[in-house]
């Protein structure tokens, strides 16, 4: 529908193309452009109400999906906003016009079916399943419901680790294939290429072509699914899935005290603070806290959730939420942190031994912020007047939040709401930098 941009051999853009999405607008309400070419992209779910003709070039297997693309056709508009884009129009639109170049109109449809053909499979199964050889259709599109499922839930990152383990191939464009090789349009395809380039070859040595093309379809799309990526895929399923059992509702069998609960928290515990000390020269965060304490200074945001969501990644149980409520049942701990990162640095800070017991980041920077105060005032002949504590209040909860502050971040809220770097320069003149250094090493020690 819109060009793409055109690259030189180096892969430089030299010249930008057009953006679907700005032409498709133009199409919906604009007298230009007056014809869109396109392969799927507007063929459901996209409505352009001016639309009064629609012009089949290509073949549609599915039932459910023709009767889509003409619904693309059906839709109603005042004569006003029709004018907007047909000035000629003298009534409202009252029909649409098919053009069917092809014979769409005529050929065999298909019943669409759902995808998902063994629910009661689970994804670890199928996945596997796929990795030994198995080629039936039940499998494939099963697991491309599933996939198309999750791609939904993941987030951006989650979506470029899976693509970095699939070769290079989004979640959406790995499930696409497993859904292309019993695609009926893509079989069709197949036979007809078999049949045209092979005309002097007997039907039976067509057939066998056909079906070696089909194979080799069928494995190009079963070749992304092993090991580590089945791992991957299995791992963040758990942490993103929720079960409702409808089924089975829970029944209270004892009122009381769980005796085994201690236990439970307990192993928990030794199992989150082992995870930590198997990863602890993997991630830079980690290196930090067990082996390099000067360097507390330098954790950023970025370092932090990188733990967790390594974490979560691989073991979703210990989830920082999962292992605070140990603490709890433990009555090891007392408030609630007021985000999942305070708390994994909390736990990590306990589970290393920085602090004796488990207190919440935000109460650790409190308290090491009233000591670097108090120090920096003691016998100094001028105190923080009353709008340099208003900053260093603000440096300090910002520290909490995002565990560092550099010059750069004054660019941002709440610092450019007060005037931003050069308001802290108007304040603390020379200081400023040495300030700054102290705060990200005071707060974190």
């Amino acid at each position: 529908m819109a060009e793409k941009d055109k690259k030189d051999i180096d892969g430089k853009v030299i010249e930008k193309g057009e953006d679907p999405k700005n032409t498709l607008a133009q199409f919906r309400n604009n007298y230009y452009p007056r014809i869109a070419v396109t392969v799927d992209m507007i063929a459901t779910g996209t409505d352009v109400k001016p639309l009064e003709c629609l012009l089949f070039m290509r073949d549609v297997k599915s039932k459910n999906y023709f009767e889509q693309m003409k619904g693309r056709g059906t839709r109603t508009i005042s004569l006003d906003d029709l004018k907007k884009v047909t000035p000629t129009a003298k009534i409202t639109k009252d029909h649409f016009v098919i053009v069917d170049a092809i014979g769409v109109t005529k050929s065999l449809k298909t019943d669409s079916r759902p995808l998902e053909k063994k629910p009661g499979v689970p994804l670890k199964d199928l996945l596997q399943a796929v990795a030994v050889g198995a080629r039936d259709e039940e499998l494939f599109t099963s697991l491309a419901s599933r996939l198309s499922r999750l791609d939904r839930q993941l987030t951006e990152k989650e979506k470029s680790q899976f693509t970095e383990k699939a070769g290079g191939k989004s979640i959406s464009q790995v499930a696409k294939e497993l859904l292309n090789a019993y695609n009926p349009d893509v079989l069709e395809e197949i036979a007809t290429k078999a049949t045209t380039d092979n005309k002097d070859l007997s039907a039976n040595d067509i057939a066998i072509i056909v079906k070696k093309e089909t194979e080799k379809l069928q494995n190009s799309a079963a070749k992304f699914f092993r090991g580590e990526l089945n791992e991957y895929i299995e791992n963040i399923r758990k942490s993103h899935e929720q079960r409702i059992d409808l089924m089975n509702p829970d029944e209270v069998i004892n009122i009381g005290w769980d005796k085994n609960n201690k236990n439970k928290s307990t192993q928990l515990i030794k199992d989150f603070t082992q995870w930590m000390q198997d990863h602890k020269e993997e991630l830079v965060a980690l290196q930090i806290f067990y082996n390099q304490p000067l360097r507390r200074r330098e954790l950023t945001y970025n370092k932090i959730k990188e733990v967790s969501e390594k974490l979560l990644v691989d073991k979703p149980l210990l989830a920082p939420k999962n292992i605070w409520r140990a603490y709890e049942s433990l009555e090891q701990c007392s408030k609630a942190p007021k985000s999942e990162l305070i708390a994994i640095v909390s736990l990590i800070r306990r589970a290393c031994g920085i602090d004796s017991t488990l207190t919440t980041y935000d109460k650790t920077v409190d308290k090491n912020f009233q000591s670097w105060v108090f120090k920096k005032q003691a016998g100094a002949a001028t105190k923080f007047n009353e709008e340099q504590m208003k900053w260093l209040r603000m440096i300090k909860d910002y520290v909490i939040s995002s565990f560092h502050i550099e010059k750069d971040d004054f660019d941002l809220n709440p610092f450019n709401a007060q005037g931003g770097l050069s308001k802290m320069w108007k304040l603390f003149g020379d200081q400023t930098e040495t300030i700054i250094n102290e705060l990200n090493e005071e707060l974190a020690a």
